[in-house]
């Protein structure tokens, strides 16, 4: 599975708010968790964006910046 499907599956499962903490905390629980912290959370935002993009999450606020999971 890859890295942005497993962030959709997590976000789909997990619903609420999400920042690129969350996303790279669950990456890593779906074994995502390679390269170090500063790769990792790069990887998390471009997937956050992507899936915001996909109409799976809603960008709820900027600074920092939060996504919301959008009902189905």
């Amino acid at each position: 599975m890859s890295k942005l499907q497993s962030l959709e599956q997590s976000v789909r499962a997990l619903g609420g708010l999400w920042d690129s903490q969350r996303a790279v905390a669950a990456l890593r629980d779906a074994g995502h968790g390679e390269g170090d912290q500063r790769q990792q959370e790069k990887r998390a935002r471009w997937a956050l964006r992507r899936l915001m993009t996909d109409g799976v999450l809603t960008k709820v606020q900027d600074r920092p910046v939060q996504y919301r999971a959008t009902e189905e």
